[in-house]
């Protein structure tokens, strides 16, 4: 029978600072979601603070009816799956290679690939460039330019370099298996972990990005929800100069709106999460360890 652990003194202040930063993060989220379900009155009161006051439905209902919030919305899920599935198969055919020492140019390659991640061309350039490939109004121009990000496709390189030893490549060599079969066959099947977070990172950043969009889109069709949201609140900032000069009931709508709003971009990549969750320990930590 194991012993019982005595409580320190720094076990208890862990805990309540833990608590403080876990309130600090859940905070705003209630506050949002609580004025998202609050009556109009409560919040001309100031009476929501984390908990719905005098509870109701009326923004939920007004958003699911507004058509363009519905077309963002299902164009945004299609905007990250198909970006998310581009992004992790190109991210892992640059990685595979990378991870091998064998690899004539490695040092080279990897040289400029770490440039790009501390200088860029700039937003002019990179707008030219984005025009002159004539990728302006199109779905492909959310997609292809963030394909590969270098930070991530490091993580996915140490972790093939840590966790798949040489002998199992030097085994499979033997039985004649090519490098997509080592790499299909072998190397995916023992890197879940690193796919799974990597896959979430990429889709949680596709899922909140919206200055590409704005940028480079200006067919509504092709507005992601986050895009939405930001002109949701550039209105809001109107009706609230209005607001202020009227009787205050334009401000309250739009704001209980607007948080329903938030709500109803959160709660899709909140669901996705917990299922993606238990692969982020392993999948950092094997993956940031140098071998």
């Amino acid at each position: 029978m194991g012993r019982k652990q005595k409580t320190t003194f720094f076990d208890v202040i862990n805990v309540v600072f833990i608590a403080c930063c876990v309130l600090a993060c859940l905070a705003p989220f209630l506050h949002i979601a609580s004025i998202s379900l609050s009556s109009g009155g409560a919040i001309t009161a100031g009476r929501v603070t984390l908990f719905p006051i005098e509870m109701n439905f009326d923004a939920y209902i007004s958003v699911i009816k507004d058509k363009a919030m519905i077309r963002a919305l299902g164009f945004t899920v299609l905007l990250t799956v198909s970006f998310t599935l581009f992004a992790m198969f190109m991210t892992t055919l640059a990685a595979y290679p990378l991870s091998n020492d064998k690899l004539k140019g490695r040092k080279l390659t990897m040289f400029f690939i770490l440039f790009t991640m501390f200088f860029s061309g700039g937003l002019i350039p990179e707008y030219m460039l984005i025009k002159s490939l004539g990728l302006l109004d199109t779905m492909s121009v959310l997609i292809l330019p963030g394909l590969i990000s270098p930070f991530f496709m490091i993580i996915m390189i140490t972790f093939f370099r840590s966790t798949i030893p040489d002998s199992l490549h030097e085994a499979a060599e033997i039985d004649g298996c090519t490098h997509f079969g080592k790499l299909f066959r072998i190397v995916l099947p023992l890197s879940l972990p690193v796919l799974a977070t990597l896959a979430l990172f990429y889709a949680v950043g596709r899922w909140n990005g919206f200055r590409d969009a704005l940028f480079y889109v200006t067919d509504q069709n092709l507005y992601p929800m986050q895009l939405k949201l930001y002109q949701m609140v550039m209105n809001n900032l109107i009706t609230e100069v209005t607001a202020s000069e009227g009787s205050g009931m334009d401000k309250v709508v739009s704001e209980s709106l607007k948080a329903a709003s938030i709500m109803f971009a959160t709660v899709p990549i909140l669901i996705v999460y917990p299922w993606l969750q238990r692969y982020f320990v392993s999948g950092l930590t094997l993956g940031s360890v140098k071998g």
